[in-house]
């Protein structure tokens, strides 16, 4: 593969490959597809409360909604955090679990520490949940990336579509008022599937 000037991969996708038409089109779509003929639509599907579990649907969203595609996102179980008033703003990360976390500035301090992976057993230690969180939310602002609650606002001027999960609002005693006034609605899955007919689905 093919390096930048920093470093970093160029990835390759190969050459583009046109959508079949005509008589091939169709055997296709009665092969496999739905018949779906609208706009192109991409639906989110969060699931986690984790701050770097919230991100990347949210950075999707925005990106999918920039290009004018239609954009749903359904959060359910703890993804509701991120659209509850009394926890978007708290989101928090922890690399308990995580075996893949490591600091890319330690890099700097000695080559190959930038992707040794942090002892598990430091997660525990008091104070370590908080200063990762506080380190996470320092790069996304250094990368100007706004904060979830922003972001969720942003989505929702741009005419993404955000949906509550019904039977975990109702499992979890939520209420209309403990969420943020962009939410659209609070829809069953029933519902999420119907409206997400014909739409790339992306779980978190």
């Amino acid at each position: 593969m093919p390096i930048d000037a920093n470093g970093n991969i160029i990835p390759d996708f190969g050459d583009n490959v046109p959508a079949a038409s005509g008589a091939a089109g169709a055997a296709q779509g009665a092969a496999g597809g739905t018949g779906y003929s609208g706009p192109r639509k991409m639906a989110f599907i969060c699931s986690k409360g984790n701050l770097d579990m919230a991100y990347p649907a949210l950075i999707m969203a925005n990106a999918a909604l920039s290009e004018g595609i239609h954009v749903d996102i359904f959060f359910t179980f703890w993804g509701l955090d991120m659209i509850d008033v009394r926890t978007t703003d708290n989101l928090k990360f922890t690399f308990n679990g995580n075996t893949a976390m490591h600091m890319p500035e330690l890099e700097r301090l000695k080559g190959g520490l930038g992707t040794a992976s942090f002892p598990q057993a430091m997660a525990a230690l008091p104070g370590v949940t908080g200063f990762a969180t506080k380190m996470m939310k320092k790069q996304m602002a250094d990368l100007e990336i706004p904060p979830v609650r922003e972001m969720l606002n942003q989505i929702h001027e741009m005419g993404g579509k955000l949906w509550g999960c019904k039977l975990t609002v109702e499992m979890m005693k939520i209420k209309e008022a403990n969420m943020i006034p962009e939410i659209d609605g609070v829809i069953s899955a029933t519902d999420f599937i119907e409206l997400s007919e014909g739409a790339q689905i992306v779980f978190v």
